[in-house]
């Protein structure tokens, strides 16, 4: 399965940015709510991770309810 260049890191730090918060972590899981255009949001993301598939990504693109371009934006 493909890979996506973006750490788990990198992927707190922009949910962050857009105004989620960190709410509980169960194992690996950490969660993370916030609300975009009107609609509350929950998020999942794995930690530790150096990169993640595809599916992986999108799931959380789609939780997020974000473009997929934010999270390839440099900052």
């Amino acid at each position: 399965m493909p890979r996506v260049n973006i750490t788990s890191k990198e992927v707190r730090k922009i949910l962050r940015r857009h105004g989620f918060v960190f709410v509980g972590q169960k194992g690996s899981h950490q969660q993370f709510k916030g609300i975009i255009k009107g609609v509350k949001r929950r998020v999942t993301v794995l930690d530790n991770k150096k990169d993640f598939d595809m599916k992986t990504f999108q799931s959380m693109v789609r939780q997020s309810g974000l473009e997929v371009k934010i999270f390839f934006e440099k900052k």
